[in-house]
């Protein structure tokens, strides 16, 4: 063989190597020090970097204040024309305001809005002593229902997300958060996408950069200071897919606008819903023991799908398992077995069900029923492909 073969076929089992240990998708490069997005309809990670790793969430903290005054509203302890007093500690607090007047009474409306859209630090204080009576004791509560919604890796120290020892969470439990608000109050999520609001005479564009240069964007809110840098909570809705954005520690408000939009833009290209088992498929049959049918087919009991990228979705793979043999009687959604979906390496379970009723035998066919089994063996069939 020629020196010119050698070479060929060395460079040739060379890039096939080189082609084997390529991840399945293309990773998404951000300057973000922290990012993460997810589905919005399974929760399901779509991309994440340092999603784990604690942060300061500023203002983006207030989403949960904003979650805690949504859920005394809807559960009717609270309406929109109810009034809280502004306190001088919330008057005096520096930041981003709504500009409340001291000693006023202002509607819960109009500090709802002061929070979600102009991200006034006065406003979530005025909620804070309104709804606990003070805001280290609101704050305890902030920190109680993270720990409920499963954000296992966040403490609040106040109501703003204002610098402090305390404070601390990740882009995991924001996108958890952000995911639970939309899910929990859909009635309220709307004031989130409202683009400006005004008190005392005093105008305030939104200040999310998603609702004014995103198809579909809709919320939730930004954050700055110092240690945070800059960050925003964000999600958009196109067709019937959601998803939900979370970016930090990035270096300017004009650096979080692009890569805001950049990110959703990306998210939505490369991710498509796909439906991978629907209801009603017969995955396979079970044989049955004493029962009027001999075998009963196997479903899911609703439809399977995933939010993945075109190369993920090629390698899906499908297991299925359920006992050898089941009794009688059976009930149409009873669970008999499972599927197992494996998706890039991680696996995901869902219950196999019978796909039909099937009834006991009368107790004068046991006999037969019993020598023809002892004679043939159980029933069994193949799923076609």
């Amino acid at each position: 063989m020629s020196l010119y073969s050698h070479l060929t076929k060395f460079f040739f089992v060379l890039a096939l190597s080189v082609m084997m240990t390529m991840p399945a998708r293309a990773e998404i490069v951000s300057p973000s020090e922290y990012v993460m997005i997810m589905d919005f309809d399974n929760g399901d990670v779509l991309f994440e970097k340092n999603a784990d790793e604690a942060m300061k969430p500023a203002s983006m903290a207030k989403i949960m204040t904003v979650y805690l005054l949504l859920d005394r509203l809807k559960n009717g302890g609270l309406t929109m024309d109810d009034t809280f007093l502004v306190s001088e500690k919330a008057w005096k607090k520096g930041g981003s305001r709504t500009f409340l007047e001291p000693g006023s009474q202002v509607k819960v409306g109009d500090l709802l809005r002061g929070i979600i859209v102009q991200s006034g630090n006065d406003a979530a204080i005025v909620v804070a002593e309104g709804l606990a009576g003070s805001e280290e004791a609101f704050a305890e509560r902030m920190t109680e229902k993270a720990k409920e919604l499963g954000m296992s890796n966040t403490v609040f120290g106040n109501s703003t997300g204002w610098p402090d020892e305390i404070t601390t969470t990740t882009a995991r439990d924001l996108a958890i958060l952000a995911r639970a608000l939309i899910t929990d109050f859909p009635e309220y999520y709307g004031i989130f996408k409202e683009t400006g609001f005004t008190y005392n005479n005093i105008t305030q564009s939104n200040r999310n950069p998603l609702v004014f240069g995103s198809e579909g964007a809709d919320g939730l809110k930004t954050g700055h200071t110092e240690a945070s840098g800059y960050g925003l909570v964000g999600s958009a809705k196109r067709g019937e897919q959601r998803m939900i954005l979370v970016v930090n520690g990035l270096n300017s408000s004009k650096e979080r606008k692009n890569e805001s939009i950049r990110l959703m833009d990306l998210a939505f290209r490369m991710f498509t819903r796909y439906e991978l088992v629907n209801q009603g498929d017969v995955l396979g049959y079970a044989s049955v023991w004493m029962g009027e049918r001999g075998v009963v087919p196997l479903t899911v009991s609703d439809d399977i799908s995933k939010v993945l990228s075109k190369a993920s979705a090629d390698t899906v793979t499908t297991q299925t398992d359920w006992p050898s043999s089941v009794s009688a009687p059976i009930a149409k959604g009873q669970e008999l077995g499972q599927v197992t979906l494996n998706i890039d390496g991680k696996m995901y379970h869902y219950p196999l069900v019978a796909a039909e009723a099937v009834e006991d035998l009368a107790f004068y066919r046991y006999p037969g029923a019993y020598l023809h089994y002892l004679i043939f063996g159980m029933e069994t069939k193949a799923v076609s492909k």
